[in-house]
């Protein structure tokens, strides 16, 4: 359910584990987020130009209160709800940038993309701290920085 068509989905084949202490990993590691991990099929140039939409956004004080912010921030359930204001601002940003048609709405289908991209940005600026929620260290191979966990 995290890919847009059939065409998308990939699945390899179905496989056994033998899992020894079943409750611990069912009730104790429930609340550990999922994570998934591999290569990506966006380009990296993508992911930098949308992570430049997130610090002009402002956030909305209340979830229900129209303040002109452009999203809201659920701390509880750690997600992020974009207004009708933000997403006319996000749409046309990427307008701007030029990964949305003049014309083109963020709301068709072939955008839904650009949308969770968006939204995800939001969240890890607004919900994710630096040596709180994931740490970021030198691949010895690489020598470059990555996020370690």
């Amino acid at each position: 359910n995290m890919v847009f068509s059939l065409q998308e989905k990939k699945q390899r084949g179905l496989s056994y584990a033998i899992i020894d202490e079943v409750d611990s990993i069912l009730i104790d590691e429930a609340r550990t987020p999922l994570i998934i991990s591999g290569q990506s099929e966006d380009s990296s140039q993508l992911y930098q130009l949308i992570n430049s939409i997130p610090p002009t956004l402002r956030p909305q004080k209340e979830e229900k209160v129209a303040d002109g912010g452009h999203f809201w921030v659920d701390e509880k359930q750690r997600s992020v709800e974009m207004t009708e204001i933000g997403y006319e601002t996000v749409e046309q940003k990427l307008i701007e940038m030029g990964l949305l048609a003049e014309g083109e709405s963020l709301y068709s289908a072939t955008n839904l993309n650009l949308v969770h991209h968006v939204t995800a940005a939001i969240r890890a600026h607004y919900l994710y701290q630096k040596n709180v929620h994931y740490i970021i260290g030198i691949n010895p191979q690489t020598q470059k920085e990555e996020v370690i966990i």
